[in-house]
């Protein structure tokens, strides 16, 4: 009797923009290129900064494989001091103008600032990537208006100001995420533009995003809804933290954060070097997918 193989990704979203840009989620598992344009990224700040820098590294992703670019204009490294959306909005203007067109596919915007997503959105931007998942206390509310008002697919990431938690790390990250469910539907963004993002890296000490990445599978499904899983190790401080790495020596444990995630359920990785973790992911999905048409007897 032949074992049935497990099914990777059982349900799609097909994603369109008016440009002609599409992103479907299911076929495989995506990756999201990072293009950071700020001078002082924890991993590669200053690299890009410059608007042809920019579209050339872009352009390379894609060759290597990118099915998503995501610019950020501000750096979220620990200890970061927020900037006025004024400045993240002229910071990342010469950059959306020169990247937008030169893409050959979807955008993302990382911010957390309702007002700097509002603007990106008017540039043409494709999805929205918001590192405090709806909830940022300053503008509460504003960020879920924008994806409504444009119709955006928009990333919620899990944040939080402490990295300690009382209870089970998994049943505080559920009740945040049910908060950012909520907050969505308030807002009326169809819950089938809604991706999350389990934060790895963001409010968590190193030992709880080993838990939460040994967990990730329990952050799927939400009132009987499965969600996509956009999942971030790159070169994360944990990586460090467990193997005595510096930033520019975790590209192979990265890897194997994210081979690790596709098994888990996530749909999208979000990576700096992206040529050798699609090669990875690549493999991983058609080992995956190895004997999926057959049935038990």
């Amino acid at each position: 009797m032949q074992k049935k193989a497990q099914i990777m990704h059982p349900e799609k979203r097909e994603y369109s923009w008016h440009d002609g840009r599409t992103l479907t989620i299911g076929d495989k598992t995506l990756i999201m290129g990072i293009l950071n344009v700020t001078p002082d990224s924890f991993s590669d700040g200053g690299k890009w900064n410059n608007a042809d820098r920019a579209v050339q590294h872009m352009l390379e992703m894609v060759v290597n494989g990118a099915d998503i670019i995501d610019i950020g204009a501000e750096s979220s490294r620990p200890g970061f001091v927020a900037m006025s959306a004024k400045e993240e909005i002229e910071r990342l203007k010469p950059f959306l103008e020169a990247v937008l067109p030169a893409c050959p596919v979807p955008v993302s915007i990382d911010t957390f600032k309702a007002e700097t997503a509002a603007f990106a959105a008017q540039q043409g931007v494709h999805i929205l990537n918001d590192i405090w998942g709806l909830q940022y206390e300053k503008e509460p509310g504003e960020m879920a208006q924008v994806a409504a008002q444009y119709q955006l697919p928009v990333v919620a990431m899990h944040n939080r100001s402490s990295s300690e938690y009382t209870g089970d790390i998994i049943e505080s990250m559920r009740g945040f995420f049910q908060r950012t469910i909520d907050t969505a539907k308030t807002a009326g963004i169809d819950l089938d533009k809604l991706i999350l993002d389990p934060g790895i890296g963001f409010g968590k000490t190193a030992a709880g995003n080993l838990e939460v990445m040994n967990r990730l599978q329990e952050l799927k499904r939400f009132d009987g809804r499965r969600y996509p899983l956009l999942l971030g190790t790159s070169r994360k401080s944990f990586i460090g933290k467990v193997l005595d790495l510096p930033v520019e020596q975790r590209m192979e444990p990265t890897g194997a954060a994210c081979v690790l995630g596709i098994t888990k359920g996530c749909e999208i990785m979000r990576v700096h070097d992206v040529l050798p973790v699609s090669r990875m992911c690549r493999i991983t999905d058609a080992i995956l997918a190895a004997g999926s048409g057959s049935s038990e007897a």
